[in-house]
């Protein structure tokens, strides 16, 4: 194995890495307060992506302000989706509201269809392509980009989770709802503001993918959802360190396996990895495992 070709794979893995981190921390966020497994987080992930090209080629917006954008509107419609689709079914069956999740999923995949078209849009050159090569290994513009503005929002989560009102609210209710709403918490506000930021970050990653690979369609949130699923369960779903591990360690075994194999068996290793974790480690890399009453 060439060391020069192991480390650009390594580059590439690390840029798509990044991305399935930024989606499997709303994954991880929404689980780790009430549970739920919001299958319909990928298409917010579409959403953001449709935003990004609509604000870049309509409004002539540049890149910066188009992230922006794109990040609002996709926290508003996860937090629209929560209160019309999720809290009226909060207390009801598990299985109710994985239905509903799958629901709203497909609802949003073919809206799209309806509302925009099913065709391939390009999405436009936000700024020059710029290609760096250091001894061998070449680096682009897009993809030093989509790193520093992954860390950055990345960084900025963790200081809100940490170091804000709400996201101690946020934690508190994680730890225990009950708890929370008797100390006098805004459970609803709180699970809300929960589903804003994350669809803000899966709204981004669109962006970013858009950007990267130039080109968006409506279903285009199927198959990374479902990757940065496997990659919050591989980290410890619930646990946003651990989304952030999952999404690259997931993100890097893709760029080996395409690079070194073949790029057909690509959505078959990210599986593959779900079930060897589901076997052996099932509350995942940072996880520990908690004895749950049926």
């Amino acid at each position: 194995m060439d060391g020069t070709a192991l480390l650009q794979q390594l580059i590439n893995g690390i840029s798509v890495g990044s991305i399935y981190a930024l989606i499997a921390l709303g994954y991880t966020m929404v689980y780790g307060i009430i549970r739920l497994i919001n299958f319909a987080h990928g298409d917010i992930y579409m959403l953001g992506a449709y935003v990004g090209f609509y604000c870049t080629t309509v409004f002539h917006m540049s890149f910066i302000p188009a992230l922006l954008v794109a990040m609002v509107i996709s926290g508003l419609a996860g937090m629209v989706i929560e209160r019309v689709a999720y809290k009226p079914l909060r207390n009801g069956p598990r299985m109710a509201v994985l239905i509903t999740a799958i629901g709203v999923s497909l609802f949003l995949e073919y809206a799209g269809i309806l509302v925009v078209s099913p065709q391939t849009r390009t999405f436009p050159e936000v700024f020059p392509t710029t290609l760096y090569t250091l001894g061998g290994v070449i680096i682009s513009s897009q993809q030093i980009l989509i790193l520093l503005v992954s860390l950055v929002l990345m960084v900025l989560l963790t200081y809100i989770v940490q170091r804000t009102k709400i996201g101690k609210a946020m934690r508190a209710v994680a730890f225990d709802t009950d708890a929370a709403r008797l100390m006098g918490i805004n459970v609803d506000m709180v699970i809300s503001s929960t589903f804003g930021i994350g669809s803000a970050l899966a709204g981004a990653a669109g962006v970013l993918v858009g950007v990267y690979y130039n080109s968006i369609e409506p279903l285009m949130g199927i198959m990374p959802g479902l990757k940065a699923f496997v990659a919050a369960v591989l980290g410890g779903i619930g646990i946003i360190p651990g989304a952030v591990l999952g999404g690259f360690i997931m993100g890097i075994v893709e760029a080996l396996v395409s690079g070194f194999i073949s790029s057909t068996y690509r959505d078959a290793a990210a599986f593959t990895i779900l079930i060897i974790i589901l076997l052996f480690k099932p509350a995942g890399l940072l996880g520990k495992n908690v004895r749950e009453k049926v």
